[in-house]
């Protein structure tokens, strides 16, 4: 079967996918990814096919639009208005692109933001369309929203709740944009009112969740049509060998704590570098801290603490006594996997969930929005990691079960099943 996965966004938002493009063609079908350019290179290294889609996620978050979009994310209204303002005048574009390169296709797998064009594309060419999202979306009562910025369990009902109003706070912003594009490049008929959210919720199509049920397990309610499969991680290739300097700071001393923003860039990355390295040195810890496209800056580094700007997480976190990160989904998976405590800064989106989740986990310290970060709380949440051995315990325990996990397998064996049934139905 030939197959086309469209997923946007930054490099944990593309990782996944190529991990599970890769076990799809592992099983005989043929993939395509449909993205921005700056990941050609690694789709197309792992033998997969590759379309390009406009937008550059660092030239976004970079803009003074994409701070002010960052700094108001924690609230789920908020980072709507702030997608929109983004990713509105590229719409058009995109959606053609992604037309174009669904072309021949026979399935299609979306991301939570590649939905918004997958589904009206998949509905014109009549083919079935898979739901692959790396955070939870369906209604339940188990638990709130991952986009409402809310960690809060208010009870059973507020849970269901939240989720509806989710899916309606993600659609209505977009509703009269994408119905034109509907009518206007693929003559399709405007969506009612409840739009994309009141499909996925009615169960029409297969879901596949790239997230441990271990961190989150399936919820009671939900259909035969949702699998939670455990993360799909794409390890590296085994020729890969790390910088010897990162080896030999690595084995001169006692484990590091890791330290990394991920995409999430800074106004003022200077002070984001200061208020580290200070919470490091207040924590008695050396650090290895991940520059990149993050917000740390390039500045001059005291000796026991390294600085790299990309390095694959699989290898490291093992090597690290504690992470800190921005709680993306996937640098949480990583960090989970390697049984070592997270301390998560959330920043927006679904990012606070995430910390959420590893707090109740008790596989680290009670989260730190990005806004109330200081060098006393970042080096109380430093010190705690490091050296709660409870915490270290079951740190351990959740990365060894999560490493036990076979997450693209099971989701390729969920696609297979659905393919080849009438859960995997197409659009009528």
């Amino acid at each position: 079967m030939r197959v086309t996965i469209l997923t946007f966004g930054s490099l944990g938002d593309v990782q996944p996918y190529v991990a599970l493009g890769v076990g799809l063609q592992m099983s005989g079908h043929t993939v395509r990814i449909a993205t921005h350019s700056i990941y050609e290179t690694l789709i197309r290294a792992r033998g997969l096919d590759f379309s390009a889609v406009d937008g550059d996620p660092r030239d976004m978050l970079g803009t003074e639009m994409g701070h002010r979009w960052l700094s108001r994310g924690h609230n789920g209204i908020g980072f709507m208005r702030g997608l929109m303002r983004v990713a509105k005048p590229l719409m058009r574009q995109i959606l053609t692109q992604c037309w174009n390169a669904c072309q021949a296709t026979e399935a299609i797998a979306v991301s939570l933001l590649g939905s918004y064009a997958g589904y009206h594309i998949a509905e014109k060419l009549k083919v079935p369309l898979f739901l692959a999202y790396y955070l939870p979306v369906s209604p339940t009562r188990a638990f709130p929203s991952a986009l409402v910025g809310t960690e809060i369990s208010l009870g059973t009902s507020f849970n269901l709740l939240t989720h509806h109003l989710a899916g309606q706070v993600f659609w209505q912003p977009l509703q009269p944009s994408l119905n034109k594009l509907r009518r206007e490049l693929l003559d399709l008929s405007p969506l009612p009112f409840r739009g994309i959210a009141g499909e996925v919720n009615a169960g029409r199509w297969p879901i596949l969740y790239g997230y441990s049920p271990a961190v989150i397990p399936k919820p009671p309610e939900w259909g035969h049509h949702i699998h939670v499969t455990g993360y799909w991680f794409l390890d590296t290739p085994t020729a890969w060998r790390p910088p010897p300097d990162l080896t030999a700071f690595l084995e001169a001393g006692q484990p590091p704590v890791y330290i990394g923003f991920g995409s999430m860039s800074s106004r003022d990355p200077e002070a984001t570098t200061g208020l580290v390295l200070k919470a490091l040195a207040r924590a008695g810890q050396r650090g290895v801290l991940l520059t990149g496209w993050g917000g740390l800056s390039q500045s001059d580094l005291p000796d026991d603490v390294f600085k790299i700007e990309s390095i694959p997480h699989e290898w490291l976190f093992p090597r690290m006594t504690a992470v800190v990160h921005h709680g993306g989904a996937g640098t949480t998976g990583a960090g989970l996997r390697a049984g070592v405590p997270s301390a998560i800064i959330p920043f927006f989106a679904d990012q606070p969930f995430w910390g959420a989740q590893v707090y109740k986990s008790g596989a680290g310290p009670r989260p730190i929005p990005r806004r109330q970060l200081t060098v006393d709380n970042l080096a109380k949440a430093i010190r705690e990691a490091t050296s709660d051995k409870s915490m270290q315990h079951r740190a351990a325990m959740l990365g060894k079960r999560i490493r036990a996990e076979a997450g693209v397998e099971r989701a390729v064996e969920a696609f297979n099943e659905h393919s080849a049934g009438s859960a995997g139905r197409r659009h009528k």
